[in-house]
């Protein structure tokens, strides 16, 4: 690995192997979702907590302080919206030129594995990769479901992330599931958990965050569960115990209900 490639994934990987990217990237085939309707004001509390952010050009550019920021894993794929076809049907829509010129330290891209797009987002990957590779910029796999969230179970997920490691993703972001350890220990590159949906409680993320770590998942890429919660800034300060203090479930509520209170 050159010395470039291992300097950009030091940066959104921490010392101990471990991170938390906080994702704001919903946008780009949602609109002003829920709490993100402006970006720049979600994210400004969390960041301390967070390792990077996962982003758009277009948002980066718009609220993103250039000045000291937390390293950018930049989304370079999309091509729908909910409004209209099938959020499978994917593109790469920025150039090797464009993500050097952001000085991202990653970028990340979905692949639809099973979906009648499945070869189209396999391709993009495998040019992705091609292109960044030689510029030492790692590329991280997204395994995207889109609405079909019953595919999530252990053999399909494996199935993806094996694929998506095989084509070149230094780094390959999945779901949780049952049996988890079964999807970590077939990829030979690191996993980070996605959150999907927005869960029901404060526990339930912890549980499933602190199970996959345990799995061998070296970290998080949540949004949803972080911004949308009615504490933004104790949930990122309880999941960052998980990922970097080996805090339990049980831990994390207590963190979550002790800057909860110190916010109010």
């Amino acid at each position: 690995m050159d010395w470039g490639m291992k300097n950009r994934l030091s940066q959104v990987i921490q010392p101990d192997g471990h991170c938390f990217f906080l994702p704001i990237d919903h946008g780009y085939f949602q609109g002003p979702t829920r709490c993100l309707e402006k970006p720049g004001e979600t994210i400004k509390p969390l960041l301390s907590f967070v390792d990077a952010l996962f982003v758009t050009r277009g948002v980066l550019r718009a609220v993103v302080n250039p000045d000291n920021s937390k390293p950018i894993i930049l989304r370079v794929s999309w091509a729908t919206s909910m409004a209209s076809g099938d959020l499978a049907n994917e593109e790469i829509t920025t150039s090797i030129e464009e993500i050097i010129r952001l000085n991202a330290s990653a970028v990340g891209i979905s692949v639809f594995i099973g979906s009648d797009y499945q070869r189209q987002t396999l391709l993009n990957l495998a040019h992705l990769v091609n292109d960044c590779e030689d510029y030492g910029i790692p590329v991280m796999a997204v395994t995207a479901v889109g609405k079909e969230l019953e595919k999530r179970d252990a053999r399909y997920l494996a199935l993806s992330c094996r694929i998506a490691a095989e084509l070149g993703a230094r780094i390959v972001k999945t779901y949780w599931c049952e049996d988890f350890q079964k999807v970590v220990e077939s990829c030979p590159v690191p996993v980070v958990m996605a959150g999907g949906p927005k869960c029901e409680s404060e526990r339930e993320v912890f549980e499933f965050v602190y199970d996959g770590m345990q799995k061998g998942a070296i970290g998080i890429n949540l949004g949803r569960n972080v911004w949308q919660n009615a504490h933004p800034v104790a949930m990122a300060r309880a999941l960052q115990a998980i990922i970097h203090e080996n805090a339990t479930a049980k831990e994390a509520v207590e963190i979550f209900r002790e800057v909860r209170a110190k916010c109010v």
